[in-house]
């Protein structure tokens, strides 16, 4: 049996009967390649069964970011979500924010009509325009949303040292 080179088997430049001669014919492996029966083993091999926890989906958090002359302001919608559900994480170039949005059901699912409001987790990490002070940040809610101010690091701030004697 001639090898088909990949060029033969992409254009089909070879004949039906070359390409036939590739496949194997009988009913248990009828257009397997091969190479491939060749791979396959006789007896199924028993696959251990591995528990797989599916991670939790969490919702990407809309933000606006801004900077003012003196802060970097991150403003996101939490509507609805309890003060103490938000987490906020701090580094000089980031911010992450995460929290829980708790849906108080009152009727079962089969009553909706729609259902659009996002309920559950969600997180949001935004890489910063520039270097904060993360000492400095503040955060609060207003009318349900979240604003978080972060005071840019002044990088041209000059200071004078004296030197003390010892």
């Amino acid at each position: 049996m001639k090898k088909l080179s990949l060029l033969e088997r992409l254009t089909g430049s070879s004949s039906q009967e070359e390409y036939d001669d590739f496949f194997d014919t009988n009913d248990q492996n009828a257009g397997v390649p091969v190479r491939q029966q060749e791979r396959t083993p006789q007896k199924p091999m028993q696959q251990e069964q591995q528990t797989w926890e599916e991670p939790q989906e969490e919702g990407e958090l809309a933000v606006d970011v801004y900077q003012t002359p003196e802060f970097v302001v991150i403003k996101a919608l939490v509507a609805g979500v309890i003060p103490q559900n938000l987490d906020i994480s701090l580094t000089r170039t980031m911010a992450t924010i995460r929290g829980v949005r708790e849906d108080e059901r009152e009727v079962a699912n089969e009553n909706y009509f729609q259902k659009e409001l996002y309920w559950g987790a969600f997180s949001r990490t935004i890489l910063l325009p520039e270097e904060v002070d993360v000492d400095l940040a503040e955060a609060y809610e207003k009318h349900g949303i979240l604003i978080i101010r972060l005071p840019k690091i002044n990088k041209s701030k000059e200071t004078k040292l004296k030197v003390k004697s010892r």
